[in-house]
């Protein structure tokens, strides 16, 4: 029995590719029977993951987001949301509860914090000028998967 599998789909940067993202992770995650409950928070969490990149990223301009998962050990299922936009200059201070760089758009400055939330590790990585890297974990609990 394989106990590894991965996959990517990379697709523009335009808000309806959200929802497209929350799609793909969950149908992707089924495979380790996961309860409705940690579907919504994987689905939450990667929704977040890539407004960032789309709205902070790119920040009014277009690119390419790129998704990436990976299932190991049979319920640690890794993501990553990659962009190549203007990067982060400081992640540690984009990272604090309910900081924003846009507050006249009404951004809460959560993102991050509800990534983390929902997710059992968080890790982001960011150059500025090249782009961000969002790696985020959770392990499922109720399967075992195929």
């Amino acid at each position: 029995m394989n106990n590894h599998n991965e996959m990517q789909t990379t697709f523009l940067s335009v808000a309806e590719n959200e929802s497209f993202a929350r799609v793909v992770i969950a149908a992707f995650a089924v495979q380790l029977s996961p309860t409705v409950s940690e579907i919504a928070d994987i689905k939450t969490a990667v929704s977040e993951a890539v407004t960032n990149a789309i709205v902070h990223g790119y920040e009014g301009t277009r690119g390419m987001v790129t998704l990436r998962a990976t299932i190991q050990d049979r319920n640690l299922l890794t993501i990553e949301i990659q962009d190549s936009g203007k990067g982060i200059p400081d992640v540690s201070k984009a990272m604090e509860p309910f900081y924003t760089t846009h507050p006249e758009q009404e951004r809460s400055g959560m993102g991050f914090a509800v990534m983390q939330t929902f997710m059992d590790d968080l890790m982001v990585h960011s150059t500025p000028g090249s782009g961000t890297t969002v790696r985020m974990s959770k392990r499922i609990h109720s399967g075992g998967g195929y």
